[in-house]
């Protein structure tokens, strides 16, 4: 099995254990979890294999945007990310097409119910929460819907600390526990309602919004509608990114943190934003091998920090670089990648393959606003919320959240005072980009204790002000965005709270008290902690990873103000204390092969994943003069299948403007009136056991 059982922040709960079958063999997983899930615990990648070509079909987005994870239960076809595990399930792959079952079954419809409601949000995330939450406190009738089993949204799978402001988005605090928190202060609003396990499905002219209710039809009449279904991920065009073991990095992050399952060995991801970075740390924590991680870029477009967590962990990072291709039979063996001229055009001769099986894609995301918009072009009354609205960060996303709720209360009549204008100001400030990277002046002090922070880029963040005892630690220009310093080292009294609540590991504390020449530094470290005792040598790495020496561990500090955060003390000759960053526990990182494997056709890369149109079909049709998508689908089915479009267009418009052409002069898609796929029966208020209360 392939289950996480020690894991240095999350404790694995206590489930019921259950059997089902997969093509007839029989395997045991939890009660409740997706069945997604307990087929790659039980080492099980591939899901069936396509119609049209026989290609390996496995787990993808883990969202519920795609159909790669089809799987049949009990003789109907369902979304193995969406479907809980029940004792005895008979579940089988989709070799083909899948089949109805045969024979008619005697099923009981009935009418369908219309539920009325104030305001309806769409996800229950870090927006859609805060927005109810306003919402609830000026006692606004609310309905949120969520198509999880749990209130949080992508909180849910976030194990680190937040940045941002102690005071205004929870920094310091880790994701998840920021979504338990926002759910359990939704739980005391009487005039809040949620619905788990609910999918929007489609936005109506006559203002109705389509929803399915744990496999029963309702429909939803709001006066305003919130829409805070957060974004999607974008995909790569490349050999072999169909294989299974390629992954969203939100699937990959629903494995490991969600559902703690460990479903990787070694790991390439490519994309250098912050998503990318954590997703990286992230697979660290669960013990697993990032080969390494490559950027087209030449920077991360991630804070500093993240991409100095990872580095100090041994893990390379290869800028101006792409991947080439992902190859093996049934799931991902290998990748190669290559380095990228100026032109963002392969550089001959630069290719490298590492054994890996998993290829983690982490290259942006888009808003998942279709909600929103056809709600407008249907005169509804419609606001919209985080990531829905704008790319941001998820404490922006909570501000937004606040912003947008009280927006709504006011076109409701329910509240009358202007919307504070330090909000939007905040809003803005903790949606803003990294700033360029800057060089410190060097701390010669050589007495007493004081902090050193290695955080050398202006990102909003600042709780280590909010947490020192003595309130000496400031941030430049007193603004969350500039970078921290103590403004009298001689005030330091050594408490570490400051090495205990940083989000990006930056903080160390340096002693001098008890030897002047030997100082004792004192490191956050939140990987493999059983592994770190009393006495062992460990490498201690400056900021960019490389190895200052070997020193025994002094003194394992732990604060429960700040749980799972293990600090490691280390005496060191002074010339080095003050340049000590973290500690690395392992030293001979996986070595590319010697060769790389044979070059394939970029034009050979599958596109649309649902119809399996390659990249070369579209610029064929695009060089014959093909300039709408609607057009393009009817040539070549890409954006005909299952998902709607979701994966591929983004890559279909990228072919474009690859192709020289503008994108003011192509068409767009028009949208299907359901955004996802829906059993007829439902509508006929059939296969239903759920209800609309």
């Amino acid at each position: 099995m392939k289950r996480i059982t020690e894991h240095p922040i999350l404790t694995p709960p206590v489930r019921q254990e259950v059997d089902f079958t997969f093509n007839g063999k029989g395997l045991k997983g939890y009660a409740g979890e997706i069945i997604s899930s307990a087929l790659v615990a039980n080492d099980v990648h591939v899901f069936g294999h396509h119609y049209k070509d026989g290609s390996p079909q496995g787990l993808f987005c883990a969202n519920g945007q795609c159909a790669q994870c089809m799987v049949v239960v009990n003789g109907l076809p369902v979304k193995g990310c969406m479907t809980p595990l029940m004792d005895g399930m008979v579940i089988k792959s989709v070799e083909g097409l899948p089949e109805l079952p045969e024979g008619e079954s005697a099923t009981e419809c009935a009418a369908i119910p219309e539920k009325d409601v104030e305001v309806l949000v769409i996800g229950g995330g870090p927006a859609g929460l805060s927005a109810a939450l306003e919402l609830g406190k000026l006692m606004v009738e609310v309905l949120i819907i969520d198509d999880k089993d749990r209130l949080g949204g992508k909180l849910v799978l976030q194990t680190h600390k937040f940045f941002g402001s102690v005071e205004d988005s929870y920094a310091g605090t880790r994701g998840y526990e920021i979504g338990k928190l926002l759910a359990s202060q939704i739980g005391e609003l009487p005039t809040v309602k949620v619905w788990l396990r609910s999918t929007a499905v489609g936005v109506f002219s006559d203002g109705l919004v389509g929803v399915v209710k744990e496999d029963r039809y309702v429909t939803v009449r709001p006066k305003v509608l919130l829409v805070a279904t957060g974004a999607r991920e974008k995909m790569l065009s490349f050999p072999g990114n169909t294989l299974p073991g390629v992954y969203g990095a939100g699937a990959f992050q629903t494995l490991v943190n969600r559902d703690l399952i460990r479903s990787s060995e070694k790991i390439l991801i490519v994309g250098g934003g912050n998503v990318g970075l954590i997703a990286g740390y992230h697979a660290i924590q669960a013990g697993m091998e990032v080969v390494a991680l490559i950027e087209a870029m030449p920077q991360v477009g991630g804070y500093k920090v993240h991409q100095d967590k990872l580095k100090r962990l041994g893990v390379p990072i290869f800028l101006r670089h792409t991947i080439v291709s992902a190859e093996g039979g049934e799931r991902v063996e290998r990748a190669t990648i290559a380095k990228l001229d100026g032109s963002f055009k392969v550089v001959p001769g630069t290719h490298r393959t590492f054994e890996v099986d998993t290829v983690l894609i982490a290259v942006g995301l888009d808003e998942a606003n279709e909600f929103h918009r056809k709600a407008l072009a249907f005169g509804m009354s419609s606001y919209v919320a985080g990531d829905a609205q704008e790319i941001a960060e998820a404490s922006a996303a909570m501000f937004t959240g606040k912003i947008e709720g009280l927006k709504v209360a006011k076109a409701l009549g329910r509240y009358k005072g202007d919307i504070p204008e330090e909000w939007d100001q905040k809003a803005s400030v903790l949606k803003s980009k990294p700033g360029p990277i800057r060089t410190r002046e060097p701390i010669t002090k050589g007495t007493g204790v004081f902090p050193v922070f290695h955080c050398t880029q202006e990102v909003p963040c600042n709780p280590c002000t909010s947490v020192c005892p003595v309130g000496a630690l400031r941030t430049e220009r007193d603004e969350i965005t500039g970078i921290p310093y103590m403004t009298d080292l001689s005030k330091c009294i050594g408490c570490l709270s400051c090495v205990g609540i940083c989000p990006g590991l930056a903080a160390t504390v340096v002693d001098f008290r008890k030897d002047g020449e030997n100082p004792t530094v004192t490191m956050a470290y939140e990987v493999q902690k059983a592994r770190v005792e009393e006495g062992q040598l460990i490498s201690v790495t400056d900021n960019d990873g490389a190895v200052l020496g070997r020193y025994p561990v002094k003194r394992l500090v732990t604060n429960p103000k700040f749980p799972g955060t293990l600090m490691v003390q280390v005496q060191m000759d002074k010339g080095k204390a003050l340049k000590a960053a973290g500690i690395w526990l392992k030293e001979v990182p996986s070595e590319p092969l010697e060769t790389y494997h044979k070059e394939v056709l970029p034009d050979t890369a599958v596109v649309c994943r649902c119809e399996r149109v390659t990249a070369g079909e579209i610029r064929k049709a695009i060089r014959e003069g093909v300039r709408d998508l609607n057009h393009l689908k009817a040539v070549t089915r890409a954006g005909m299948g299952a998902c709607g479009s979701k994966t591929c267009r983004p890559m279909i418009l990228r072919i474009f403007r690859e192709e020289g052409v503008d994108l003011k002069g192509v068409t767009d898609r028009t949208d299907r009136p359901l955004f996802v796929e829906v059993p007829l029966g439902h509508f006929a208020g059939c296969d239903g056991g759920g209800s609309d209360e």
